[in-house]
């Protein structure tokens, strides 16, 4: 089924963010989501995870529960004073199905330690998270969400900010989700990255200006077209930093 959205509008504080936005995320999809900044693509996101409710429209979520989405937004939101390891911020995952004070069992053992391999994080496990990179630290929060086993993956510039290698390696792993079964919708910025990685994908402009094949919806009319409408928006409209042009 997918997740569904039906005329969906969001905003906030009487800023427009998204309108009447009507598709579909079917299940075992990767999807990007590229626009000019200010577009509503992280409001969007923000919706889907629960934390914005529509203005208008509605979000069919096709039977996936809470505690089966996982939400990496573009500030991690961690204090990274915080005493807390690697290993027990991947662990983190596993509170939907067992409890903040669940223990874990064999099989939830084994998964973390697959999950640990999978990212490239073994012999870090006891690193506490100030003492490692941005990139580690990307790898641990991808480790968070394969433990989870999330059925919707939502993803916001994951990539921004860390280094090249960990970047491929973290995008190859995301490749990879659909083929679980899992419904994968990323905010991307590099739309070499989408076209190579994203089967699909949906250009925002606060409304769709595209959404289908990547190779059909990153062309260059529909991209010019979303730069001409964020030229229409006030300054003030949304607080967002320096404008982020889309070009083929």
């Amino acid at each position: 089924m997918g997740v569904i959205l039906d005329n969906l509008s969001l905003g906030y504080e009487g800023r427009p963010a998204v309108s009447s936005l009507t598709g579909r995320f079917a299940s075992g999809s990767l999807t990007a989501v590229v626009g000019p900044n200010g577009s509503g693509k992280s409001t969007l996101l923000m919706a889907l995870a629960g934390h914005l409710k529509p203005l208008t429209g509605a979000i069919d979520l096709g039977g996936v529960q809470a505690s089966q989405i996982a939400y990496l937004p573009q500030a991690h939101g961690l204090d990274l004073k915080f005493p807390l390891r690697i290993l027990d911020l991947i662990s983190l995952g596993f509170i939907g199905r067992r409890g903040l004070f669940g223990g874990l069992d064999r099989k939830d053992r084994e998964r973390l330690a697959a999950a640990i391999a999978a990212v490239g994080l073994q012999g870090l496990e006891q690193r506490p998270i100030g003492a490692v990179s941005g990139g580690q630290l990307q790898r641990a929060l991808f480790a968070r969400v394969l433990v989870q086993d999330a059925r919707l993956v939502l993803l916001d510039e994951p990539f921004n900010g860390i280094d090249a290698r960990t970047a491929e390696d973290l995008g190859e792993l995301m490749a990879g989700w659909p083929a679980q079964g899992r419904i994968v919708i990323a905010v991307l910025h590099d739309l070499d990255l989408a076209r190579r990685l994203c089967p699909n994908t949906l250009v925002l402009a606060r409304e769709k200006i595209a959404w289908g094949p990547s190779d059909e919806a990153l062309v260059q009319d529909s991209l010019a077209r979303a730069n001409r409408l964020a030229e229409t928006w006030r300054e003030d409209d949304e607080p967002v930093p320096a404008r982020q042009d889309l070009s083929a």
